[in-house]
């Protein structure tokens, strides 16, 4: 870079064909996968020349990178702020799993009603994400997860002392898959929407149909666990 500034039009101009690119990528990556979905593909679809995307991203992996961050980081950031503002309120006790869980569940469910920010498509996407097998995906995801799951793992820990860290690493790995699972991999506010019409608006509500059964894999009791479990 030459250190000159960017005419605020030409600013603009490439703040919107980098929204494109991204917006296009995003449906696109949802639909077919990150490998199926060429460069040239997603070009097309945002409807800008192929060196837009070496400029802005750099690379395949980097755009789709940068389609999940936009999505994530202020979902996570909504959810560690929800529980820090638990922890305040609760102080000075530990937060009880229950509202641990709702600061995990509701910002999810906010961004899956908000076509806005990507709304349930993202959360397939995210889900693709989750099961495509490429390397770098998988390390990016757990990066982009760390921070948050450090913070609501240190909650889950003072609300169930009783758990061994180790178990409680296990069980809160289980927690985020079934969570991405319906929220990604199947329609669940149509399906709650179907059974009761208009409970779909309410978050409490909606938590009061994912949160039990995560509730119950968390605190169930501990059994007998395999030597050095």
């Amino acid at each position: 870079m030459s250190g000159r500034v960017m005419p605020l039009g030409a600013a603009r101009g490439a703040a919107v064909t980098k929204d494109k690119l991204l917006d296009a990528a995003e449906a696109l990556f949802m639909e077919h996968g990150f490998e199926a979905t060429s460069l040239r593909l997603i070009t097309a679809a945002a409807g800008v020349n192929l060196a837009a995307v070496n400029y802005h991203f750099g690379s395949k992996e980097e755009l789709f990178q940068s389609v999940l961050t936009r999505r994530l980081d202020p979902m996570n950031q909504q959810r560690v702020d929800l529980l820090a503002d638990f922890e305040r309120r609760a102080a000075p006790h530990p937060v009880g799993c229950d509202k641990i869980l709702s600061a995990m569940l509701i910002p999810a469910l906010a961004l899956a009603r908000d076509p806005a920010r990507g709304g349930n498509n993202f959360l397939r996407l995210l889900g693709r994400a989750y099961a495509d097998p490429a390397p770098f995906l998988r390390q990016f995801l757990s990066d982009q997860y760390a921070v948050m799951i450090a913070r609501f793992k240190a909650a889950f820990g003072r609300a169930l002392p009783e758990l061994p860290p180790r178990e409680l690493s296990w069980r809160l790995h289980f927690i985020m898959g079934a969570l991405s699972y319906t929220l990604a991999g199947t329609d669940v506010l149509k399906l709650i929407e179907e059974l009761r019409p208009g409970e779909s608006s309410d978050d409490e509500r909606l938590l009061q149909r994912l949160a039990p059964f995560l509730l119950a894999g968390l605190t169930a009791p501990l059994g007998d666990l395999p030597d050095g479990a």
